[in-house]
C-alpha cells in the first residue's frame, strides 16, 4: 500500500520570491505574506446576533465588530466580514475552531479558514496609491482610518481588507484572499506596485 505524506504549503509558495521588485531605489511598497496563523469565521445564527456579541465579549474582552472594522485584542484580531459575522485571526493555537466551539455553542456557526486563505501585509509610502488601482474603496485616512475594514473585491477577487497601525503616509493594510485566487492576485499586486519599487518577504507573525 502506498504511503502518502502531506505537507502543508503556503498558497504563495511558488509565487513569492523574497527580494526587491520593480523600480530601483527606495521601495514605495512593502509586501509581506504572513504565515502560520489561525483563522476562524464566526457566523451568528438567526436571531442569535446579540448572544454571539456577548459570547465574543466574554472570550476576548471586546465586543465583536458589528460594523466594517477590525478590533485588536492582546492575542487576536476580530475582523468584520459581513452582517452578523466576523473573523477571528490569531496565532499560537489559542483561538482555534476547537477552542472556540464551546464559546459560541448555540449562538453561532464556525468555519475553519486557516488553510483556506492567504494573508498579505501591504505597507509603505505608496501602499495606498497601489491599492487605489485595484479597489474602488476610498482609502483616504479621513475615511479609511486605523481599524477600518471592508469585505470587497480586487481584480474580480473577493477579499477582506483592513487597516492596521502606522502613520497616514506609512499606513499598514492587511489583505485576506481565498487560497485558490492568492497567486493570481499576488501577481496583479506586484504589477500594480512595480512602478513604485517593492520589497517582498514573508513572516511567521500575525500583523
Amino acid at each position: 500500500m502506498a504511503d502518502f505524506s502531506w505537507e502543508v504549503r503556503s498558497p504563495l509558495d511558488r509565487a513569492l520570491v523574497a527580494d526587491s521588485y520593480g523600480a530601483q531605489g527606495d521601495a514605495g511598497v512593502s509586501l509581506t505574506e504572513i504565515r502560520n496563523f489561525d483563522l476562524v469565521q464566526v457566523m451568528a445564527r438567526r436571531g442569535k446576533a446579540g448572544e454571539t456579541v456577548k459570547a465574543a465579549q466574554a472570550r476576548f474582552g471586546v465586543a465583536a465588530p458589528e460594523t466594517p472594522k477590525a478590533v485588536g485584542t492582546a492575542d487576536a484580531t476580530l475582523i468584520w466580514s459581513g452582517p452578523d459575522q466576523f473573523l477571528v485571526l490569531s496565532k499560537g493555537g489559542k483561538h482555534t475552531i476547537e477552542a472556540l466551539a464551546p464559546v459560541f455553542v448555540g449562538s453561532a456557526s464556525l468555519s475553519e479558514q486557516s488553510h483556506a486563505r492567504a494573508l498579505i501585509g501591504i505597507s509603505g509610502e505608496k501602499a495606498r496609491a497601489m491599492l487605489a488601482k485595484l479597489s474602488s474603496i476610498d482609502l483616504h485616512p479621513d475615511v479609511f482610518g486605523v481599524g477600518a475594514a471592508a469585505a470587497t473585491s480586487m481584480d474580480h477577487t473577493s477579499v477582506t481588507l483592513w487597516r492596521g497601525g502606522g502613520h497616514d503616509d506609512q499606513a499598514v493594510f492587511n489583505l485576506l484572499v481565498f487560497a485558490t485566487f492568492a497567486e493570481s492576485l499576488w501577481h496583479t499586486i506586484l504589477d500594480s506596485a512595480a512602478e513604485y519599487g517593492v520589497t517582498i518577504g514573508h513572516s511567521e507573525d500575525v500583523a
